[in-house]
């Protein structure tokens, strides 16, 4: 399997100058084929990435010589991304693909070829790494896993540079804990509530760095866009939100891990995060929580621990269902954080009960038992039948 470890970089003055032009190219050559990609489209033609790089291999020595400056693989790569994105975009899974401005994710990408002279092209050696076309370039620790390298991305943030370097490996540098089912309720107070009784707080980054954010904002926008002062304000800002990306990226990465290699089941819920980011009084402190990036850890770490994911419907309403006899509570207003079921008298947390429900929501046999209440849902999902016949509609992820 294939893991990804993402260093900084710390090259010199001609290092860093080199990144820049490969950042270019790469941009250049994106910016290329979807111009291309539209002219084709609109004279009637078919056009595929593999075309398009055809099409640049038998162009660029001519037209454009100095893309021979940098990699091969940065062009390259750039179009494949291309065609990527299109796949995307007609699976439904995103926009159509615009075209790169520079400074906004510049990267590119240097693939380790076959071995020249019994030696890889990308080799790391201690806090050293080769980069093909370049040489050796410092970075600030050791490489995390061992294995082959397949391929290097280097890409900036602010005004520091990054390697993601992917490893083949054989095992997994952590191992699971133990097993276990748990629901995971997801909030806006408290980043998720489990069924168990923990709590996640979430890293809040942005809140915590608003203040220094506005500050640093306001004085940005005083500067003259043509001034010195005025670039070197923008670097400042770009560091001081990639340090809250940062921060959200850390505290959520270690929370899902955490999860993972403690449950073997997990259920959770399908948030429409575009719909409820929609509220402007909530909308900040629900990004700042990052409920996508959430869900999308915990997927991936699953596949890897041999983990299952339980995904609720949309409308399954988690947080207004009594966990004990099935009532749905139809009047629960979003500011009570407490409600006592009007069938059983039974007091609830609202997040705690949520995850309860989501917890049972793993239990189900199928989709169908867990509606119609055969299997080992037992009583519960039959309330559920004979209250509101909702219809779950488990998705499951290995």
């Amino acid at each position: 399997m294939l893991l990804v470890h993402k260093v900084e970089l710390k090259p010199n003055n001609k290092q860093a100058t080199y990144f820049r032009k490969a950042c270019g190219v790469a941009r250049f050559a994106y910016n290329w084929a979807l111009d291309q990609w539209k002219k084709q489209y609109q004279n009637g033609e078919k056009p595929t990435e593999i075309s398009l790089r055809k099409l640049l291999n038998a162009c660029k020595a001519e037209e454009y010589p100095w893309m021979q400056e940098v990699t091969k693989n940065a062009p390259q790569q750039a179009i494949k991304n291309l065609g990527s994105a299109f796949n995307r975009f007609f699976r439904k899974q995103g926009g159509y693909p615009k075209f790169k401005k520079k400074g906004i994710r510049d990267s590119f990408r240097a693939d380790n070829g076959p071995p020249q002279k019994g030696e890889s092209a990308i080799r790391v050696t201690g806090k050293k790494i080769q980069i093909p076309c370049l040489g050796w370039v410092k970075i600030t620790e050791n490489l995390r896993f061992q294995g082959q390298i397949k391929s290097l991305t280097i890409s900036r943030v602010a005004d520091r540079w990054f390697a993601s370097i992917s490893v083949e490996i054989d095992k997994l540098p952590h191992v699971r804990k133990n097993q276990g089912i748990v629901g995971v309720d997801l909030g806006i107070t408290k980043l998720a509530t489990l069924s168990n009784g923990m709590v996640v707080e979430g890293a809040k980054a942005h809140t915590a760095l608003l203040k220094k954010l506005k500050r640093s904002s306001r004085q940005l926008s005083r500067k003259d866009k043509k001034s010195m002062n005025f670039k070197k304000h923008t670097q400042k800002l770009a560091r001081l939100h990639a340090r809250i990306a940062n921060i959200r990226r850390d505290y959520l990465h270690k929370a899902t891990t955490d999860i993972v290699l403690n449950h073997h089941e997990i259920g959770i819920e399908n948030l429409n995060v575009k719909g409820m980011s929609a509220n402007r009084k909530l909308a900040r402190h629900i990004l700042d929580q990052s409920f996508y990036e959430f869900r999308r850890q915990l997927e991936y770490k699953a596949g890897l621990y041999n983990a299952q994911i339980f995904v609720a419907d949309r409308f399954f309403p988690s947080s207004k269902l009594c966990h004990s006899c099935g009532c749905v509570y139809a009047d629960l207003k979003l500011s009570e954080r407490h409600w006592t079921c009007p069938h059983c008298n039974q007091s609830h947390d609202r997040d705690v009960n949520a995850a309860l429900n989501l917890q049972r929501l793993c239990t189900g046999s199928s989709p169908e038992t867990y509606a119609c209440g055969v299997g080992s849902s037992g009583s519960f999902a039959r309330q559920i039948s004979e209250t509101t016949c909702v219809e779950s509609g488990i998705q499951h992820h290995a």
